[in-house]
């Protein structure tokens, strides 16, 4: 099996602040996540682990190093096409019901009318809110947004699923489902990359962990 994603001494600081001064989060962070497994990235909060994954989405640049994804640059689209993502702190179109919301990011994805319907059914039973599908989201609770959150990382079948501290928040019994979900998901042949600063959480189902502090990557393996 190959390597889905590489990093390779990737710095990144940023300047905030009235009067800029400079803060370095990554300190040249490298590592690999192959084909198949599911890979923890274990930090603290403020370890830089948010700012690993938004330079993985080309959402910010690293100052320096290189990052590889399916062996493109990370802002090939078809790189992207790949790739599904739940950030820590999603946003949702509360006045649209769950089944709407992931219609609307099928079509993003250019997914046909017939296919949509079918994968949206799948997804909705994969996450457990099939009852509440036809409810507008402002009615779900915490874990039920999560839930929706997720099924919305995964409309576009992706092979990478990246997952911002996907367990945070929930109760213990919608910490496990959630858990079950990645593995099933590992299962099926997909990439699941998650952050967690829970130990737990990792060693629980991962193939693979790098552990984060302060920028710098302090260990990894299996």
């Amino acid at each position: 099996m190959g390597n889905v994603l590489e990093l390779r001494d990737v710095k990144k600081t940023y300047k905030p602040g009235f009067i800029p001064k400079p803060k370095e989060v990554l300190k040249g962070v490298s590592f690999t996540v192959a084909e198949g497994e599911i890979f923890g990235y274990l930090g603290p909060n403020g370890a830089g682990k948010t700012s690993t994954i938004k330079c993985v989405l080309g959402l910010v640049y690293p100052d320096s190093g290189t990052i590889t994804l399916f062996g493109r640059s990370p802002l090939d689209p078809r790189a992207k096409d790949k790739l599904g993502f739940l950030p820590e702190n999603p946003y949702f179109y509360e006045y649209l019901t769950g089944r709407e919301f992931l219609d609307f990011y099928a079509q993003l994805f250019r997914v046909d009318k017939a296919e949509r319907a079918e994968r949206i059914a799948r997804l909705l039973k994969l996450v457990d809110v099939e009852r509440a599908a036809d409810l507008p989201l402002r009615k779900y609770s915490r874990g039920m947004l999560q839930r929706i959150g997720l099924a919305q990382a995964l409309i576009n079948e992706p092979s990478l699923v990246i997952l911002d501290e996907p367990l945070g928040g929930l109760d213990p019994l919608g910490r496990k489902d959630i858990r079950d979900i990645i593995l099933r998901l590992r299962d099926e042949g997909k990439t699941v990359f998650f952050t967690s600063h829970i130990l737990q959480d990792i060693e629980m189902i991962c193939d693979r962990a790098a552990v984060i502090v302060s920028g710098r990557i302090l260990s990894q393996g299996r």
